[in-house]
């Protein structure tokens, strides 16, 4: 732009020049024989019509200079157009040659005794050279997906995700004579849990900022605890089983960008998530006693039945950036979950008595509020062809402390989540894409591995 401009300017003063030498060959032969007033209203009559003529071409090149500002503005939104992902991608890098819009050529200086709002018609400069085919799209590895759905466009997005976890507790009931010696009993336990999610997920494109998505899950969880009973000093491992699976909580997220990006300027989109408890949370299900049973057994203090929510309702603000750096894109969101207050919870807790008395008693828990969650990722996609790419990343999570009754509650602490990404993508056609990511947990308390396949279709 600044090229241009310097060009248009020297135009403008070379032809300034050529009027000026013109205007002064034209007066000396009327200077001949003429009187002196005669000479100088010539000079004025000439002045004045170069004032307007320079006038005129500086309303042009303020004219070409929004022009050119606007030029600029419209190839930034074909490029955040074309990396808009048609199906929610992480990002994508641009093109290196964005279709250009003619631009009209200066008004050339009129002649002496000419119009000089009178001109030859704009004829375009240049030849726009030919679109580029479609960049090739970033594998989405987060829930967040980094850029916007195009306007008028929905995007149908089912998606199947497994996840394995596996922990060893381990419990000293008694008392040490001395450091090598317990007096009382061990309590030993594996908690193995597999959990199946199905997501149907739609993503509408409001306007070229704006999007709004809804999520409707399906979840199936089993869990298996190898242990020993405790207090009955037995030597004989005994497996506890649950599942669960029903309707999950279903969420909807506005999403909105913040600027206007371009090559070698990151791009910002805020977003605002809300998530229900439609799930069956963890005080709805039937928890085994806690209490000596039946004869000399115990309960195992697990839900008999696993739960399909997280029974709390929540907000979620949040805010992504991508930065184009052909040919990496990086990505990465900023996030604070926020679980609202329950009030008079309550749970169910099976007895173990005979039967003639009840088997359930509801047991009161009071307020609960469950921890806020801090969380932020970030990464980078690589485009392998104008099919195939590559992502891998970071996603961590700091989960604050359950509070019961404005207290912590107990055995309650502050949990730290991380898990590394890696994600592949393959684009089938121009509505279809395979998005892969595989995590793996780097923490003790975060899962072992999650497998996702989403398969994003533009309708």
């Amino acid at each position: 732009m600044r090229t241009r401009r310097a060009t248009t300017i020297s135009v403008v003063f070379a032809n300034c020049l050529s009027l000026a030498i013109a205007g002064q060959a034209n007066a000396q032969p009327a200077g001949e024989g003429a009187s002196p007033d005669s000479r100088l209203d010539e000079l004025q009559r000439q002045l004045d019509l170069q004032t307007t003529q320079l006038e005129h071409l500086r309303d042009d090149i303020t004219a070409q200079e929004q022009s050119v500002a606007g030029l600029q503005r419209a190839i930034n939104d074909e490029r955040l157009r074309l990396t808009r992902g048609r199906g929610g991608q992480d990002g994508a890098p641009l093109p290196q040659t964005p279709v250009q819009q003619p631009v009209p050529a200066p008004r050339p200086l009129a002649r002496s005794g000419q119009d000089p709002t009178q001109g030859p018609p704009e004829q375009p400069v240049g030849r726009a050279p030919e679109q580029d085919l479609r960049p090739p799209e970033i594998a989405q590895i987060f829930d967040q997906p980094g850029v916007l759905t195009p306007p008028g466009k929905f995007v149908l997005e089912p998606t199947l995700q497994y996840g394995y976890s596996s922990s060893n507790r381990v419990a000293l009931v008694g008392y040490t004579i001395i450091p090598a010696i317990l007096i009382g009993l061990i309590d030993v336990r594996q908690v193995k849990t597999t959990t199946g999610t199905a997501v149907l997920t739609g993503r509408m494109g409001l306007s070229n900022r704006m999007e709004l998505e809804a999520k409707v899950p399906y979840v199936h969880a089993s869990s298996d605890t190898v242990s020993r009973e405790i207090f009955t000093g037995t030597a004989v491992d005994k497996a506890f089983h649950s599942s669960g699976h029903g309707l999950g909580d279903i969420e909807a997220t506005l999403r909105y960008q913040l600027n206007h990006g371009g090559p070698d300027k990151p791009f910002y989109v805020g977003w605002l998530r809300y998530k229900s408890r439609t799930g069956k949370d963890p005080f709805e299900v039937v928890t085994d006693c806690v209490t000596r049973c039946v004869a000399n057994a115990t309960g195992t203090g697990l839900p008999l039945e696993l739960p399909t929510g997280s029974g709390f309702t929540a907000i979620q603000p949040g805010l992504t950036w991508l930065y184009p750096s052909d040919p990496v894109v990086f990505f990465g969101s900023l996030s604070y979950l926020h679980n609202f207050e329950r009030h008079d919870v309550s749970r169910t807790v099976l007895t173990g008595a005979p039967p003639e008395f009840p088997q359930t008693v509801t047991e009161p828990i009071g307020d609960v509020e469950a921890g806020d969650i801090w969380g932020f990722n970030f990464g980078m996609g690589l485009a392998l062809n104008e099919k195939a790419s590559i992502s891998i990343g970071y996603d961590s999570a700091i989960i604050g402390r359950t509070k019961q009754n404005g207290e912590d509650a107990p055995g309650a602490v502050r949990i730290t989540l991380g898990t590394l990404l890696l994600g592949a993508s393959y684009r089938f056609s121009e509505r279809h894409t395979l998005n892969v990511a595989l995590g793996v947990g780097v923490t003790e308390d975060t899962p072992d591995v999650v497998l996702t396949a989403r398969v994003p279709i533009t309708l």
